[in-house]
């Protein structure tokens, strides 16, 4: 079993690879797709909205899917969907064209990322300790090989669809390689579910689905607004670094891919020593400071006028962006336990709504002021997130006081369990006992 599971999380971790450097392919190859289609940046932003709409529909079938169905099924299905699709846009020669492929890639990408976090999760479960913040890292680490390949690729006149059909070739492979180590259904789920069952009672259970089913409560809106504000941020790096210093700062094309590959190597920096900061720092101060260190990262890209110091501005903003998210995620579960994967999932859905579709945004304001001006907005939300990162703190308050409510109920029924032993012990003393005596 041990072996199964390291062998699992070496497949969670390939496929983490895998949407980052597919994701990453068609990132470094945004402006050249554009100008193959003849389209401006106000028409790309709307056609950007079908990306994310296509991702939206991803999740939410995929979700529910992979429940039913398990995360072994839906994530090689995901993956190869993904892949073979990053192809399409590289094909498109017109608008149409282009906004189906978008749809369709879109589609796939998210439901490759609910269904690699939801195996992810089950791996994570197994080994009983924090390892989610590594596989957002591999994530990255197969953005930055994109950023490095495309960019060569570029440099050597490659055409779009001729790399990006390379890309969905080397997804392909690496999805057939990693699907045979992915962990059977629900393995560690069922475990847990089984250890709960052994110390809970009967009339808890009633109590646990009515606290289950009550409504989200307002603080796990919050931490989903915030997630959409910084995800959308991070989408904003994704979508329109490398635009930022062709058009903006007239850098030649390879090495305008450099600023979403500064920004993935900030990111993946980043989530590898985010668990080790946060434990020592806790977790509204790396969402406080790290929020606020994005925003003078991404103003600093905006601002500048030179390429080497805007490709400092974008890793700043890497480095600031790359531990909020996860402190999201956690608060979200720890929130409630009862209700802790439809928390995180509102959390999630939202946040990677922001990263896919609201991006756009920027697009439409193109019409009316430069892109680099446009960078106000996300640098607002970073300012937004980092006044409200307090909204961390009363989630680990009422985590432990619902620890303490648990134990305490724990004892109650313990206590409950022993008098009723002992009344029963007593009726039995009592009726073995000689009539008469």
């Amino acid at each position: 079993m041990e072996r199964s599971l390291r062998a699992g999380r070496l497949a969670t971790f390939a496929f983490f690879a895998l949407n980052g450097f597919v994701l990453g392919m068609w990132i470094v190859h945004i402006p050249a797709i554009e100008h193959r289609v003849g389209i401006s940046h106000a028409v790309l932003g709307w056609l950007l909205l079908l990306l994310g709409g296509g991702a939206f529909i991803g999740m939410q079938l995929a979700g529910p899917l992979t429940d039913r169905i398990g995360s072994r099924k839906v994530v090689p299905a995901s993956a190869t969907l993904c892949a073979a699709a990053v192809v399409l846009p590289g094909l498109a020669t017109n608008p149409w064209a282009l906004a189906a492929a978008l749809f369709v890639f879109g589609f796939g990408n998210g439901s490759l990322d609910v269904s690699m976090n939801t195996h992810a999760v089950q791996v994570e479960h197994g080994y009983a300790r924090p390892i989610m913040s590594a596989f957002h890292a591999v994530f990255s680490v197969g953005g930055v090989i994109a950023s490095l390949l495309g960019a060569l690729t570029l440099k050597l006149d490659w055409s779009p669809a001729v790399t990006l059909g390379a890309a969905a070739l080397v997804g392909l492979a690496v999805m057939a390689l990693a699907t045979p180590a992915l962990l059977p259904k629900e393995v560690a789920e069922r475990a847990d579910a089984s250890a709960a069952t052994d110390t809970a009672t009967t009339p808890d259970t009633p109590k646990a689905a009515a606290k289950s089913a009550r409504k989200t409560p307002s603080r796990i809106w919050i931490l989903a607004a915030l997630a959409l504000m910084l995800m959308l941020s991070e989408g904003v790096a994704n979508d329109w670094s490398v635009l930022h210093l062709r058009d903006v700062l007239d850098a030649p094309q390879a090495t305008a891919a450099l600023a979403y590959g500064a920004f993935a190597t900030a990111m993946t920096v980043g989530r590898f020593l985010t668990d080790s900061v946060a434990a020592r720092v806790g977790t509204v101060a790396v969402l406080r400071y790290g929020s606020a260190l994005g925003a003078v990262g991404l103003a600093t890209a905006a601002l500048s006028n030179s390429v080497p110091l805007a490709l400092v501005g974008w890793t700043v903003f890497g480095i600031g962006l790359s531990g909020c998210i996860p402190q999201l995620f956690s608060a979200a579960g720890h929130a409630d336990k009862d209700a802790a994967g439809a928390n995180v999932s509102r959390v999630a859905g939202l946040g990677y709504l922001g990263m896919l579709a609201g991006p756009a945004v920027i697009g439409p304001l193109t019409h009316f002021m430069p892109l680099n001006a446009t960078f106000a907005l996300p640098v607002a939300f970073c300012v937004i997130a980092s006044v409200a990162a307090g909204t961390l703190k009363p989630d680990a308050e009422a985590d432990t006081a619902a620890e303490a409510d648990t134990a305490a109920e724990r004892d109650t029924a313990a206590e409950a369990d022993t008098m009723a032993e002992a009344d029963a012990m007593a009726e039995t003393d009592a009726a073995s006992a000689p009539h008469g005596a």
